[in-house]
């Protein structure tokens, strides 16, 4: 095994992110505790090796005084220079260099893939309400910023906290192996120190965390304008965008100011107090050195160690400051990304076998946690192999009925089935695996054309995968495509959410997923609403291929599409009012035949006939 593999930043955590800021970081780090300690370890010792300095400056010095130039390179003197000088040449710098690669090498490269793994994995597990509820970009860096946050976190803490108390604690020592009455303006000293200390980190991590939160805000308006740039353009708001992203950043800005003033305060007080310390400690040496108490050695050792602390004090005040920050911005980053807006699989979720494909719905009801909306004690099944399709108007429960059936919530009341299995006590990724579907907007990656096609099933050898586009009628343009770094056919790139096609082109390269997954139960929401009907015609073909020997849900408003349904049913305000063949529901005379007498252009009005 490499040294670089002791610690597995790619190991599967199972337990939710806690929301209290000590288990969130025990949480993230955990994996690599183990080796954090050992470099702990190692910059500990390295850091009482400087107290050890002073030491052997003093010995050489007390030694020199004691043998003149006469004795210095004979007997046990020579012994003892050849000591500090190996002490200097080779134990010192072997530590220090432990230190170095045990942080530097082991620990430092695995921390931010290992946090940015276990937030990446956790927010995927959320719920589409909170994906919702916020700006994909800001999310995005809220897992950048924590991680790498944590990160700077572990290493200042390794190789300057540790440090730095491992060099006080060996000074302590070292100046009351002096006389004791040396300890007492340095301890006074770290008392004034600590309450300082103990007075502002609070206070910049509140601050931190303040301007981390703003700074997020502007990468979400941000991104938030950039993904919809062509709406920006189209309707001539660019104006109005960067005011909104200047507005962020005025917030920023005052955030930033908020913070350094506050930092610029801690420096200058930290350095006035690191100016004391050599005053104190060789004041107090020199008057037991004139009463013959301490050496000409102890005062180079105090004094080396006095100054040695004094520098390191702007170091570690400098440091600390900075890693309050950082867990300032790992607190914001957790009250983002440790939520629990999720829908869990069952303690005994089995995976979901579909031999024939036939749907109950038992009394659903769900109205996203609001009184009004949703769905309302719907009951019906759809047969194995039946093709049903779906009519209402703009709100009418459409959607929502399809969403419980991927589980993207959980229903408040009645029971949905599959096959007889109840698909809250089986897996989601089961569920999901069992279910194709084609959507009105449709999903893009911005990744080659292959790859989006194989997102359907990505085990799929090349020919499954052309045969897929081909019945889709996808393959042809497929092979025209080229992007702006040269790359043709199935290896082009589309563009991010699929920008560089057409609405038609997309629905083809959707079809084609849908072709390859091969799912037993197929939805269809909307998927042709948002194209011509030169283009529809042409994909209902490919439609009419994919629909072949499967259970399908079809929502549309253009009524025409839904001709060939086995059946229909209608909803109103989330129930369901009409079920039938088309040509039952227009001898009935009821809703659906007023949509289909109300079309304009072959389309559902947005508000339901009285």
């Amino acid at each position: 095994m490499k040294l670089a593999d002791l610690i597995n930043p790619f190991k599967n955590t199972e337990t939710p992110p806690p929301q209290t800021l000590g288990a969130f970081i025990r949480w993230c780090l955990s994996g690599a505790w183990p080796m954090i300690f050992v470099a702990a370890a190692f910059s500990a010792t390295a850091g009482a090796m400087e107290a050890g300095t002073a030491w052997m400056l003093g010995l050489v010095i007390d030694l020199t005084a004691e043998t003149g130039p006469e004795g210095i390179l004979s007997g046990p003197a020579l012994w003892t220079i050849l000591g500090v000088a190996a002490f200097f040449m080779l134990l010192r710098p072997v530590f220090f260099g432990l230190s170095a690669f045990s942080n530097n090498y082991i620990v430092m490269p695995n921390i931010p893939p290992l946090v940015l793994a276990k937030l990446n994995r956790w927010t995927l597990g959320q719920s589409v309400t909170y994906f919702d509820d916020d700006f994909a970009g800001r999310i995005a860096q809220k897992q950048m910023q924590t991680s790498n946050a944590l990160a700077s976190v572990v290493s200042e803490t390794i190789s300057a906290i540790v440090f730095a108390l491992a060099s006080l604690v060996g000074s302590l020592l070292l100046l009351g192996s002096i006389h004791p009455l040396v300890i007492l303006p340095f301890a006074a000293w770290l008392v004034v120190y600590f309450l300082l200390i103990r007075w502002y980190l609070p206070r910049i991590r509140v601050r931190s965390a303040a301007r981390a939160g703003a700074r997020a805000m502007v990468s979400g308006q941000v991104v938030d304008t950039i993904t919809n740039i062509k709406t920006v353009k189209l309707f001539a708001h660019s104006a109005f965008e960067d005011q909104a992203a200047r507005n962020a950043m005025v917030d920023l800005r005052e955030k930033m100011l908020t913070f350094g003033k506050l930092s610029a305060s801690f420096r200058l007080i930290l350095m006035v107090l690191a100016g004391v310390l050599p005053v104190l400690l060789l004041g107090v040496t020199l008057m037991l050195w004139r009463n013959g108490i301490a050496t000409a050695g102890d005062i180079v050792a105090a004094g080396a160690v006095s100054i040695r602390i004094s520098q390191m004090t702007g170091w570690v005040s400098f440091t600390l400051m900075g890693l309050y920050a950082n867990v300032g911005e790992v607190e914001n980053g957790m009250n983002t990304l440790a939520k629990r807006d999720r829908v869990e699989d069952a303690p005994d979720a089995t995976v979901l076998r579909v031999p024939e494909g036939w749907i109950a719905f038992d009394h659903v009801s769900f109205a996203y946690g609001r009184d009004v909306g949703g769905v309302s004690d719907v009951n019906m099944t759809v047969h194995a192999g039946e093709k049903l399709g779906i009519v209402g108007a703009s709100g009418a429960g459409k959607s929502t009925l399809v969403s419980l059936l991927l589980r993207l919530y959980d229903w408040e009341r009645g029971a949905i089935s599959i096959d007889g299995q109840d698909i809250s006590q089986v897996t989601q990724d089961s569920l999901r695996s069992q279910i194709g579907m084609v959507t009105q907007e449709t999903a893009m990656f911005n990744r080659s054309a292959r790859e989006n096609i194989l997102y359907g099933r990505p085990d799929a050898f090349e020919e499954d995968m052309i045969a897929a586009a081909q019945k889709a009628e996808a393959h042809e343009f497929i092979l025209s495509l080229q992007d702006a770094h040269g790359r043709t056919g199935y290896d082009a790139h589309l563009g991010e959410r699929g920008v560089k096609l057409s609405g038609g082109q997309r629905q083809r390269i959707a079809l084609a997923r849908a072709i390859l997954k091969d799912a037993p139960i197929l939805v269809l929401d909307e998927a042709t609403s948002a194209l011509d009907s030169e283009v529809e015609a042409s994909i209902q073909t490919a439609l009419h291929r994919v629909m072949q020997g499967k259970t399908v849900l079809a929502i549309a408003h253009r009524l025409s599409t839904l001709s060939e349904m086995d059946r229909i049913v209608v909803l109103d305000q989330g129930r369901i009012v009409e079920t039938g063949t088309h040509e039952a529901l227009l001898e009935q005379g009821g809703l659906y035949a007023r949509f289909w007498h109300r079309q304009s252009g072959g389309f559902i009005q947005a508000e339901a006939a009285e």
